[in-house]
This record gives C-alpha cells, sequence and structure tokens, in this order.
C-alpha cells in the first residue's frame, strides 16, 4: 500500500483531440442538433439586437420627445427579449438532453470495458480507481459540460452578434472594443495550460483515495484484528491531504484567471466611455451609439467571463475525460481469434501439453506442465502455495493464454474457440466464494439469471441449501446484504456450490472450497460437493490432503513443475513429496485431537 500519491498517467495526445473525441459521441443525435441550434442562435438574435434598438431609441424617440413611438418600442423590446427568453429556455432543454445522453452513454461504455477487460488488467489495477473514473469522472464531466454547455453555446453565439453589431453601428468603437480580445486569447491560453495540468493531478489524486477508501473500507475487520487501525488512518491522512493540496493548487490558478478577466472588461468598459464621450462631443457619434456601445460592452464581456469560468472548470472535465478515454483504448489483450468456433457440449477431457506459462515477462510460473485428465476424472492439485496450482486453473478457464504450449479441451484448443462458450460449460467453486447484496434466489442463479424457481430448489437441495434457505425470514427472497454477512462460511459455500449445480457444467473446478469450513457444516458441504462432482471432470486444490484420497489423479506442483502423479495409494508407496505431506498433515491431526 502506497503512503504517497504516485504519478499522474501518462498523458492524453493532446486537449484537441480529447474534445474532438467527446463531440463524437453527439453523432447519434444530429437530427435533434438543428432545432437546438435554431433555438441558441435565436435567443442570440435577441441579446444581440436589443442594446441597438435601445440606442436607436435614444436618438430617435427620446431625444424628439416621440412618445407613442418609445411605447411602441418598449413593447417591441418585451416581446424581443420573452423570444429570446423562450428560446433560452428551449435550448438549454434540448442541448441540456442531449449532454445526460451523451454522458449516460459515457458510462455504458467505461462499465462495458471494464466487464471486458482481460482478467490480467484487474491484477495491475485497483477497484476504486476504476469507480473514480465511472464515477468522480463522469460527475466532473457532468457539472463542467452537462450544466454548461447549453450557456456556451447561447453566450457563443452571443458574443458573435455582438461582435458583428458593434462593427455595422461604428467600426472605430467596434475595432476599440474589441482590441482586449487577443489579450484575452492570451490570457485564457495561459492559465488554460496551468490549469489543465494542476487538474489532472487532482484527478489522478482523487482516483488514488477513492481506491483507498475502497480498500480500507472493505477490510476494517481485518485492520481492527492486526492493529492497524492508526497505520491506516495516517496513509488516509497522506493520500487526502495530496487532494487538498491537488485541488487549492488548482483553486489559485483559477482565483488568479478570472480577476485578469475582469481587469480587461473594465479596461474595455473605459476605452469605450472615453473615446465614445470623445466622439459624442465632437458630434461624430450620437449619445444613443455610445450608449448602445456601453450596453454592447457589458453583454460582450459578460459571455466572455461565463466562457471563461467555463473554460477553467473544463480544464478539470478534459483531465477527466483523458483518464476515462486512457481506460477506454486499453488494449483486451485476450480476446476471441477471428476463426473461434462455439465450443460444442464439453465430455470432460483436459490436456496440458508442455505448457509454459507466466503472468509477467520473464518470470516463469510453469514450465512444461503435461497433465492428461479423462472425462469424469477426479484431478487433485496438492502443493505450496505459489507453486503454480491457481495458474493451472486459470489457464483451463482462459483467463490467460499460455506463453508456449497448448490447453486442450476435448482435443479442442482453448484459443480456437469463444471464450463464453467455453466457460459456460466450467463451473467453479473458490475458497473465498463471493455473494452479492441480491435475493438468496439471485445469489443461487448468478450464472443462470433466467432459471426458474423450481431450478432453482432443485439445485439448493443437492447442495444442502434448502433446508437452512427456508429457515431464513423470507426463505429464497431474503436479501443478504453485501456479501452475504449474516450468513457463515459455511452456508456461503453452500450457495456457492448451488450456483455450480445449478449451471450444471461438464468441468468442474473446486479452489481449496473446504478449507475454511467449521468441523459442524464439513459434512453437509463434503456431501454437497460428492453430488457436484459426480459424472464430472473436475480439478481440485486440495488443502486437507484427507478429501483427495479418492482422486483418480494427484498432482504435485513445486515451483511450476509436475514433480509427482498418481493415485493417493501409489503415490503414498513412493514415500516422496506428497507422502511426506500426507504425513506432515496427519500428524498434525492427531496432535490437535
Amino acid at each position: 500500500m502506497a503512503n504517497a500519491p504516485v504519478a499522474p498517467e501518462k498523458k492524453a495526445a493532446n486537449q484537441g483531440s480529447t474534445v474532438s473525441r467527446f463531440l463524437g459521441y453527439l453523432k447519434p443525435y444530429q437530427k435533434e442538433m438543428p432545432f437546438a441550434l435554431g433555438a441558441v442562435i435565436l435567443g442570440a438574435a435577441t441579446q444581440a439586437i436589443g442594446p441597438f434598438l435601445i440606442g436607436w431609441s435614444i436618438d430617435n424617440l427620446i431625444t424628439p420627445g416621440n412618445l407613442a413611438g418609445l411605447i411602441g418600442m418598449i413593447i417591441g423590446l418585451t416581446l424581443t427579449y420573452l423570444i429570446g427568453t423562450l428560446a433560452i429556455r428551449a435550448q438549454i432543454f434540448r442541448v441540456g438532453a442531449i449532454v445526460q445522453k451523451v454522458l449516460a452513454q459515457l458510462r455504458q461504455d467505461i462499465f462495458i470495458k471494464i466487464q471486458r477487460l482481460s482478467v490480467g488488467y484487474f491484477d495491475k489495477s485497483e477497484a476504486g480507481d476504476l469507480m473514480s473514473r465511472l464515477l468522480n469522472d463522469v460527475s466532473v464531466i457532468n457539472q463542467a459540460f452537462g450544466q454548461s454547455i447549453p450557456q456556451i453555446l447561447g453566450n457563443t453565439f452571443s458574443l458573435i452578434g455582438i461582435i458583428i453589431a458593434m462593427l455595422l453601428i461604428n467600426f472605430q468603437l467596434g475595432l476599440l472594443s474589441n482590441l482586449v480580445v487577443p489579450l484575452m486569447i492570451v490570457t485564457t491560453s495561459v492559465f488554460s495550460r496551468w490549469a489543465r495540468a494542476r487538474f489532472r493531478v487532482t484527478r489522478t489524486t482523487i482516483g488514488e483515495l477513492s481506491a483507498r477508501i475502497e480498500e480500507d473500507v472493505s477490510s476494517v475487520k481485518e485492520a481492527q484484528a492486526f492493529n492497524r487501525v492508526g497505520y491506516n488512518i495516517d496513509a488516509f491522512e497522506a493520500l487526502n491531504a495530496a487532494n487538498r493540496d491537488a485541488n487549492v493548487d488548482a483553486v489559485m490558478v483559477t482565483a488568479a484567471f478570472l480577476p485578469s478577466i475582469d481587469f480587461l472588461n473594465t479596461l474595455a468598459t473605459a476605452g469605450v466611455l472615453a473615446y465614445g464621450g470623445y466622439l459624442a462631443v465632437t458630434g461624430a457619434a450620437t449619445v444613443g451609439t455610445v450608449t448602445a456601445f456601453l450596453l454592447y460592452v457589458q453583454q460582450f464581456f459578460r459571455p466572455i467571463q461565463i466562457l471563461s469560468q467555463f473554460y477553467t472548470q473544463a480544464q478539470s472535465a478534459i483531465a477527466g475525460l483523458e483518464r476515462i478515454f486512457l481506460l477506454l483504448d486499453e488494449p483486451v489483450l485476450l480476446q476471441d481469434s477471428p476463426n473461434a468456433v462455439v465450443m460444442p457440449p464439453i465430455t470432460g477431457k483436459v490436456e496440458f501439453d508442455q505448457v509454459t506459462f507466466g503472468y509477467v515477462p520473464g518470470q516463469t510460473i510453469l514450465d512444461q506442465v503435461n497433465i492428461c485428465a479423462q472425462p469424469g476424472q477426479m484431478i487433485a492439485l496438492v502443493g505450496p502455495t505459489g507453486a503454480g496450482k491457481s495458474t493451472i486453473i486459470n489457464l483451463i478457464l482462459r483467463f490467460y493464454d499460455v506463453t508456449n504450449g497448448m490447453v486442450k479441451i476435448d482435443d479442442q484448443d482453448v484459443r480456437d474457440v469463444t471464450q463464453g462458450s467455453l466457460r459456460r460449460q466450467i463451473g467453479f467453486v473458490l475458497q473465498d466464494n463471493i455473494l452479492f447484496s441480491g435475493t438468496v434466489a439471485e445469489n443461487l442463479a448468478f450464472g443462470r439469471p433466467n432459471a426458474s424457481q423450481a431450478e432453482i430448489e432443485a439445485a439448493a437441495r443437492v447442495a444442502n441449501v434448502h433446508e437452512f434457505v427456508t429457515q431464513l425470514p423470507q426463505g429464497y427472497a431474503t436479501p443478504l446484504g453485501g456479501g452475504g454477512a449474516a450468513l457463515s462460511q459455511g452456508q456461503r459455500q453452500l450457495i456457492s456450490i448451488a450456483r455450480a449445480v445449478l449451471i450444471d457444467p461438464r468441468i468442474l473446478i473446486l479452489d481449496e472450497a473446504t478449507s475454511s469450513i467449521d468441523t459442524q457444516t464439513e459434512g453437509l458441504v463434503q456431501d454437497a460437493i460428492a453430488a457436484l462432482l459426480k459424472n464430472r471432470t473436475s480439478f481440485v486444490i486440495a488443502h486437507r490432503l484427507s478429501t483427495i484420497t479418492q482422486a483418480n489423479q494427484v498432482l504435485v506442483v513445486q515451483q511450476g513443475q509436475i514433480v509427482e502423479s498418481g493415485t493417493h495409494a501409489q503415490l503414498m508407496k513412493q514415500s516422496g513429496v506428497y507422502a511426506n505431506l500426507y504425513a506432515l498433515q496427519l500428524g498434525a491431526t492427531q496432535e490437535q485431537s
């Protein structure tokens, strides 16, 4: 566990490509865009025409004393701004709805990607960081784009309309008003580079913080048992402080940026007032024109201020998009080959032919392993931790591809069949089984969501689950809560066995399925396992060697190689590694009794 944040992730290609890719999500909604764009243009036009009408009214209605004309103009202005208000409301609703659809699709793409990534990816990634991308980063994007894009579109078109109107009314004053635009562009460009770098750090640190929270909250019991609470608090404090400092750093950039824009606003207003006043005094411009320009300058800087605020806020969103697109671009290393076929119904023959494998290049876990299991046989894998037993299981399920050699089922290379059709016919029961927050029935039907209640109950009876489930408050409809904490370890294991029964696999994998079971429940579990093993090829990682005496083959794995193989009786006669392990375990059991 790290106590301090790691370096930020690699950058995306550039900001433009990141934004362009995000805008690509708008393609499915092209038919909706014309209406939204029309509402934006109409709203911008009403904003741009208002100051002109006010200035014209001063020169042509108020100064000459045309009261009737002034009343008519007031009514006209009211209608103009009313139309603009309705257009802006329509624009916000329509554009906002499109953006929310885009964000929903982005979340969907992230979730689909996470589900499809190879198991190996999760060996080096933290669940909390992935959750942060799905939730926190998308939330930041929503705040920046979902709530602001409707305003940004409206203000962008308003700004264009205002610039055109100012240049048409008085070209000299229009040029003067726009002299600050280059300064704004330079200022925004400089601050955006600073802000983007700092916001990228904030997105990285919040991902690390989320990962830490997920890990520590799920292991509170272990932390208290190992007296690690103080250490965890200190570690969290370091990450929390790093996230705080990153956000403060980003806020400092924003705090310096906005006053700079306000200063340029004041500078432009003073320039228009001074030069416009001079033109009015000398008769080169009317009072109405100068008034209109002052109104335009205020309107001119309002969208610029909003755009500037959005621009700084967007840096955080773009940093979040970078992290999301880096995830979406993560290659799925283990895919079905273009010529992969559907695995036909399995009979149960499993072969390892000179299999060599390592999780990390250059580090071999299995070295030229040969295994041949005939249909219906029980194959027991024994050996020390780290010898390669679980790796053998992972290769049967094709969670990884072999480095050299071949894994075959029914004489078919597992790389030549689709992963779904292969795994659909393999069941497994793990030592650390996982239950979910649904009901008992939903947990039992995890591998067959469409199973009928009768099928669920039949599987439960085979696995010795039915009796204790019927005693629960709501029977099969009882919610289990996170991890099924209200159940005993044995009950959770029985549910895991019932899951495997329900999918009726031809190949079964048991990963130390009885190592954590209390003695009272062990009989029920053993009976359930015996029923499950019947007429199925099975691979059993054995913790208690007494449970595998009836295995057709016992494979002793050491340092990635099969050092002994045979039945229990044959290996005991050899007086080798297995016999020593069995004698040691038997002696320990007798001493405990």
